[in-house]
């Protein structure tokens, strides 16, 4: 099941899984704290393995392309599982003054 949330009202509990589908560099110069980078070409079963399969999976990019994208390809290796596109994106956090990691 995919289903989407405004980032701004995302509540980053410590142990939410959140993967940022962007590239790595990308992801390095900003992205919300505890958010992981996994890049969208690089999903696969194995990724989702990691994950209990009771636990959503918080997906955002920059901006709000990539996410959508992400969550159809990863329902299709699994579409028994909580998939959750957080709309806006790192931008939409940055706007709304979310702390933004920068490695």
């Amino acid at each position: 099941m995919i289903r989407k949330q405004e980032i701004t009202t995302f509540e980053f509990l410590h142990d939410a899984v959140i993967w940022d589908v962007r590239e790595a560099k990308s992801y390095a110069e900003g992205h919300v704290q505890g958010a992981v980078n996994q890049p969208i070409d690089g999903l696969d079963a194995q990724q989702l393995q990691q994950v209990p399969t009771n636990q959503p999976i918080y997906l955002l990019c920059g901006g709000g392309s990539k996410a959508p994208r992400a969550a159809e390809k990863l329902e299709g290796l699994d579409a028994d599982r909580e998939y959750v596109i957080l709309m806006g994106g790192t931008r939409a956090a940055r706007d709304a003054g979310l702390p933004i990691i920068v490695e």
